[in-house]
């Protein structure tokens, strides 16, 4: 009996490791998509004082005007723009 019980264990174990692997990898592949401008209500314009250049998650571009990318948000994005990921630069 005790040797079941231990075989059993075993292989419970065994199978919940092996089904955790893909969900591992699927949270680092969905974590590292970006998400569309329209989910974030992105606009090419700045929300009071708010715009992408001083934004944590903006990525400048080649000069201060031109269009840079985002941490989080898909496609080219204007440093003059917004969206509800924006966090201001301490």
């Amino acid at each position: 009996m005790d040797s079941s019980r231990r075989s059993f264990l075993k292989t419970a174990t065994l199978l919940a490791g092996v089904a955790a692997v893909p969900v591992t990898f699927m949270s680092r592949e969905a974590f590292a998509a970006k998400v569309a401008k329209a989910s974030m209500q992105y606009q090419d314009t700045p929300k009071g004082t708010a715009e992408c250049s001083t934004c944590v998650q903006f990525i400048p571009g080649k000069t201060a005007k031109a269009k840079g990318t985002c941490k989080v948000v898909d496609g080219a994005i204007s440093p003059h723009g917004w969206c509800l990921a924006y966090t201001a630069k301490s």
